[in-house]
């Protein structure tokens, strides 16, 4: 592009003054030709990044009035159901919010509200990029910040609803104690390190007030900017479409098209925070009570994005190894460490192992449609079954209050749908998958039906297809299919075998690429006017209008420079 830019008029007088003092010009310039692809799901990212930003304001209002502190005070303020009432200085201080600092109220239940939200629009961008394949190369590093982000976000969530000390808050600090004291050797140190002694002590609200409000919020912020900075750098990736291609970005430019309609997004999301602080009560920890170690609340739950955890230690049996003098208790250190480490583990190394499995090392800057990619598609659906079913059983006792079914009856229908349920959902979706590649290529071959119905000159009736549009035939002609590598036992000419499918890992991985490959071929002239189709099965070693590697991984693809 060329470096020709008119600036526009309200800009020349400032921007002039700051160049002849920064020399800023040629940056300012490269971010207003910025291009952004005008795509409903990359909005996703900026209601997470502007939720932060909520939170960093409403936070900073908050922890003007907050006292972290765990010192024993009588409360004598406006809620006269708990005046004369003992409660610590940092609870005291969470009900002055609440109902004697004007506004406070609102901007608790804003600030609760944006967390989850930011945790909310965090995991959906996160399933955007994963059932479309934006964290292909070169956007690895950028998919595991995000996966960095949303870890800090969940213990930035338990620490931040931990800082009012309630009974409910509380209820949370003695879960984390037992799981700290739950992990082998360290436990029980980390735990009295942590709680500066024996539980409660009076030190664990100072100590995640300095956590929460400067350490983790410091961290999102450095790792956001840059997680920004890599996405700015590598351009978008972007929608099959028509014009869409591997090295270039289509879209509009930042100024002032995106400028103004980022704005007005976080706007509107604003309003939809104070609208919902305003009518729909989140946390009212007024009602909780202060924290007494005697007693927990009915129905304690933490906010969605903890459900994970809380129902995997409800879904666990009573499992521990006694020995040696020593007690190891796997109902406790399994559901801490196992659910959240395979889905952390296994996204984080997701991008590496589908890389491995189909040998493809190109760059990819024009998104998957999720039904073209069954097994990735499949897999992230048996993942948030299997999360589902976890969330779930995490309000296992209101369940069972509801609908009046035994809490045992709950566990046990949880316990076996751990494993079944994200079968179930891997083999439907990808028959799904499979079945509407069926239809597109159909589509392709013969058309959209009309619903024009024809009697033809011996009597038949048909009806009339419409052809496609160049539009739609972009968007069903952007599949590519996964090139098969060579099967356990083949040779080349010269009858040497193929070394990726030697020794165990090598048939490992010829298996994961059939999976892969497993797809829908379209044979087609080229104009629409194909002659059929065929499914290609994960056992086929030759399938029709499949790619075939040669003998080892695939070269790398190198699409050179992607401008804008």
């Amino acid at each position: 592009m060329s470096d020709n830019f008119e600036v526009p008029k309200a800009l020349t007088g400032t921007g002039a003054w700051l160049d002849d003092r920064f020399h800023g010009a040629r940056g300012v310039r490269v971010l207003m030709r910025k291009v952004f692809p005008d795509h409903w799901s990359f909005m996703l990212g900026e209601i997470a990044l502007w939720s932060f930003v909520i939170l960093l304001l409403t936070g900073t209002f908050l922890s003007l009035f907050f006292v972290p502190s765990m010192n024993d005070v009588v409360y004598h303020g406006s809620y006269v159901k708990l005046d004369g009432i003992k409660m610590s200085e940092a609870y005291q201080s969470t009900l002055n919010i609440s109902f004697d600092v004007r506004g406070g109220l609102l901007m608790r239940q804003i600030h609760h509200w944006a967390a989850d939200l930011f945790m909310a629009s965090l995991i959906i961008h996160m399933l955007r990029v994963f059932f479309t394949g934006a964290y292909r190369k070169p956007r690895e590093i950028n998919w595991l910040i995000g996966i960095g982000l949303f870890t800090l976000g969940l213990l930035e969530g338990l620490f931040g609803y931990s800082l009012p000390d309630d009974q409910l808050s509380g209820a949370g600090l003695r879960i984390l104690e037992g799981v700290l004291q739950g992990i082998p050797i360290v436990g029980t140190y980390l735990a009295f390190f942590l709680f500066g002694g024996g539980f409660p002590g009076n030190v664990i609200v100072p100590r995640l007030y300095i956590l929460h409000v400067f350490l983790i919020p410091g961290i999102l912020l450095a790792l956001i900017t840059a997680h920004l900075f890599i996405m700015f750098h590598q351009k978008h990736t972007q929608m099959p479409a028509k014009g869409n291609t591997e090295k270039n970005v289509v879209g509009a430019p930042f100024f002032p098209y995106f400028l103004a309609k980022g704005g007005a997004w976080f706007f509107f999301i604003f309003a939809a925070l104070v609208l919902l602080a305003t009518f729909a009560e989140i946390n009212p920890l007024w009602l909780y009570g202060p924290y007494t170690p005697l007693a927990i609340s009915s129905a304690s739950q933490p906010d969605f994005y903890m459900g994970l955890l809380e129902g995997s230690l409800r879904i666990m049996p009573a499992w521990e190894i006694n020995g040696f003098g020593h007690t190891l208790t796997l109902s406790v250190l399994i559901p801490a460490l196992l659910p959240l480490g395979l889905v952390l583990g296994g996204a984080a190394a997701w991008p590496f192992f589908e890389q491995w499995a189909t040998g493809d090392k190109a760059f990819h800057n024009i998104n998957d449609r999720p039904r073209n990619a069954p097994v990735r598609t499949a897999t992230g659906m048996a993942t948030i079954t299997f999360y589902g079913v976890m969330w779930a059983e995490g309000a296992n006792d209101v369940i069972a209050d509801k609908l009046q079914i035994p809490l045992y009856t709950i566990t046990w229908i949880a316990r076996v749908m751990i494993f079944v349920g994200p079968a179930i959902a891997f083999f439907v979706t990808k028959r799904i998958c499979l079945g509407l590649q069926r239809k597109d290529n159909e589509t392709l071959l013969h058309g959209y039906e009309s619903g024009i119905i024809r009697q033809l000159p011996n009597g038949e009736y048909i009806e009339v297809h419409r052809p496609v549009n160049e539009e739609a035939r972009a968007v069903l002609e952007a599949k590519r299919p996964t090139a098969l590598m060579p099967g356990s036992g083949s040779e080349d000419e010269n009858g040497i075998p193929a070394p990726s499918s030697k020794g165990l890992l090598g048939k490992a991985r010829v298996r994961a690429n059939r999976a892969f490959a497993e797809t829908v071929v379209l044979e087609s002239d080229g104009h629409g006017h194909g002659n059929g189709h065929e499914e290609i099965e994960a056992g086929d070693e030759h399938p029709v209008g499949a790619g075939q590697l040669p003998a080892g991984d695939a070269a790398e693809e190198d699409t050179g420079s992607r401008g804008l």
